[in-house]
């Protein structure tokens, strides 16, 4: 294996390349290659989420982290690096940012319009793309229209119209299972070779959970490893040289099971194929925080020892797969190969600093998309008289969630009316989104008091989610609950600043319900492990669970207002996996909330503190936040929080007193 350049001579190159273009440095493959043999590099996005122009439509204002315009200087830069090279994306383009909003709200899509992530792609002159869940979030027809303005073939493999078939071949698949390039290499010596590139694409088959209301009844989803192995086999006999799978899926180990979200360790297992791209986690492969496992090496970036990249998101970072490829007879084969990503920006002391410029093009492509989606965001709908910000969400009673349930506590309460569900207590489930964790320390919700507008209810509501209601007991809320507190490590009453957060659990699983008072007793073990499977049968971590003042009725029917991921079985919450639906909503939470904060004129976000640790005494947890939380420690209700100094990656560290 051959040595990848240093990240300080990779920065140094970066910057040489993309700003001046005074340098080019040969990888190791192109300069090795001789008669028979050559570099070919497998450039790769991911989960872009709409992310073209460096810009925080949320915040309202630039940002170094994020844009396909600056990973586009990247690409530039590869490309005269090695001549014989492939840009690929993997999915999750279509949604994500207030821009993608705008188009599917607000302009629309007609036949023959352009989408401006699409616009950006084709100046980049991608060479394929796949599909990922995101994708569907908008709906079939707006995902049709907008594909059709791609100048690059598609791909996916497991994404069918109607019902499935008795094989993958014999599917009507809505994209192409797979498309076969025929590319020219030259090889060491200069001469020419053709090549047959063959490129599969897969998504996760849960898009019919999470976006049932979109494809329920005129899509299915077959499971990845199973569309795969139909496909390979006839790729090969198409006379594909080399395959590359495009995997909207994130790395799991462990053993295969049928229908898993995350199959891109064993799509790699798969005889035929050569490479994988992978994405779905938003996390960076090599390296990453991924762990070192049977069949997962991240330190070389291998997945059943083949070569695996994935790029961050947001186009934060560019994937590439490096393949020494030599000339057997009439085929190739990989000699040899490595997998690397390359970022647009580093972190250095709690400062993001751009390793790259934007590239001009990109941004000149969808400029009037950009301006237009500004005043889109802009647009002020109401007032708040405190501020709404989420630094302690998952550690106390919250204003940003706290909006959010108001909002849908309002909004089902009339949907009730006149039905046979009128006159049952409505109770609100709402989990924050903005909340640290992979999208680092900035990433937090906050408004401050005074004009609310739609910039702010997208920072509030990052998913066009819809909304749902659905009916279960006052045993199934506990249950419910019990799930939600898993986010949390189990304490030892007297421990001094115990972890409190499992960082292996999603912010947007941790769902406080409003309209019952309860307290999370830490000493507890954990119900359900993070995904949702029952762990400790007996634990009991909700205490003193109350209605109205009242222990809650085990047999008390509640309505519960959520959305359609939570209650179409997404987290795999008790009482959530679609049969308790009793509501399905034509609007969007964040709709929901624009028209409740309108109804209101002013609204008053303040938390009321109807959640708490129970007392310990003598015991203290610690936990991180955004250092920007500091200026609202004093607004937290229900709960004693002191600062603990700096955390790690720009993070700052608290301590709650028990």
């Amino acid at each position: 294996m051959l040595k990848v350049v240093s990240n300080s001579s990779r920065r140094q190159f970066l910057k040489g390349t993309a700003m001046s273009g005074a340098f080019i440095a040969l990888h190791p493959y192109a300069a090795r290659a001789q008669a028979g043999s050559a570099h070919l590099r497998i450039m790769s996005t991911t989960d872009l989420h709409v992310h073209v122009y460096p810009y925080d439509y949320y915040g309202d204002r630039e940002a170094d982290t994020m844009g396909l315009a600056r990973t586009a200087t990247i690409i530039d830069g590869i490309r005269a690096e090695a001549g014989n090279a492939l840009l690929v994306d993997n999915g999750d383009f279509l949604q994500g940012n207030p821009m993608g909003d705008y188009i599917a709200y607000e302009r629309g899509m007609k036949d023959g319009d352009m989408h401006p992530v699409i616009t950006a792609m084709n100046t980049l002159g991608y060479d394929a793309g796949t599909i990922g869940n995101h994708e569907f979030n908008y709906g079939l027809d707006f995902l049709m229209k907008t594909t059709a303005g791609a100048n690059f073939p598609m791909v996916c493999a497991n994404v069918v119209r109607g019902d499935l078939k008795g094989s993958a071949r014999e599917d009507d698949l809505f994209f192409k299972p797979y498309v076969i390039l025929d590319r020219k290499v030259t090889d060491g010596a200069g001469a020419e070779h053709a090549i047959k590139v063959g490129l599969i694409g897969v998504c996760p088959p849960q898009i019919m959970n999470w976006d049932q209301r979109h494809l329920d009844g005129k899509a299915n989803a077959r499971d990845i490893l199973q569309a795969a192995r139909a496909f390979v086999p006839e790729m090969k006999e198409a006379g594909a040289d080399i395959i590359v799978a495009l995997s909207h899926s994130g790395i799991q180990a462990g053993a295969e099971t049928e229908g898993m979200e995350n199959a891109s360790l064993h799509l790699a297992g798969i005889d035929g194929i050569d490479a994988i791209v992978t994405g779905h986690h938003h996390l960076v492969f090599p390296g990453g925080g991924y762990q070192a496992a049977d069949g997962i090496d991240p330190e070389a970036g291998t997945l059943m020892g083949k070569p695996a990249a994935m790029g961050g998101f947001w186009g934060s970072h560019l994937g590439l797969i490096d393949l020494m490829l030599e000339k057997d007879g009439a085929d190739w084969r990989v000699l040899a190969s490595e997998s690397a990503t390359r970022p647009i920006y580093e972190r250095v002391d709690r400062t993001n600093t751009p390793l790259v410029e934007s590239q001009q093009g990109v941004l000149d492509s969808v400029a009037d998309i950009h301006a237009e989606t500004l005043e889109y965001i802009r647009r002020p709908v109401g007032e708040t008289s405190a501020a709404l910000h989420s630094y302690f969400a998952l550690v106390a009673d919250d204003p940003s969630v706290q909006i959010v349930s108001q909002a849908q506590l309002w909004y089902i309460g009339q949907m009730m009316k006149g039905t046979e569900w009128e006159g049952l207590p409505i109770l609100s489930a709402a989990a924050p989104f903005k909340a640290g964790g992979r999208g680092g320390p900035d990433y937090y919700t906050d408004v401050k008091p005074g004009a609310v507008a739609i910039k702010n209810v997208a920072d509030l509501y990052l998913y066009p989610n819809t909304t749902r209601a659905v009916l279960i007991d006052g045993a199934t809320v506990k249950d419910w609950l019990e799930r939600s507190a898993g986010i949390f490590n189990q304490v030892e009453a007297g421990a001094s600043d115990a972890p409190l957060i499992n960082p292996e659990f999603p912010s947007y699983n941790f769902d406080v319900i409003d309209g019952v008072t309860y307290e999370i007793d830490l000493t507890e073990p954990s119900k359900y492990d993070p995904k949702g499977e029952l762990l400790n049968a007996s634990a009991n971590r909700i205490r003193n669970l109350k209605y109205q003042g009242e222990p809650i009725d085990p047999d008390q029917k509640f309505v519960v207002a959520t959305n359609n991921y939570r209650a179409g079985g997404g987290g795999k919450f008790p009482g959530a996996d679609g049969s308790t639906v009793i509501f399905v909503g034509p609007d969007t939470n964040r709709d929901v909330i624009v028209r409740y904060i309108v109804d209101q004129g002013t609204i008053n976000p303040s938390a009321d503190a109807n959640w708490a640790f129970s007392k310990l005494g003598d015991t203290s947890v610690i936990f991180e936040t955004g250092p920007a939380g500091a200026e609202h420690i004093d607004d937290v209700k229900g709960v004693e929080i002191e600062p603990a100094g700096d955390g790690a990656d720009g993070f700052a560290k608290y301590r709650i007193n028990l």
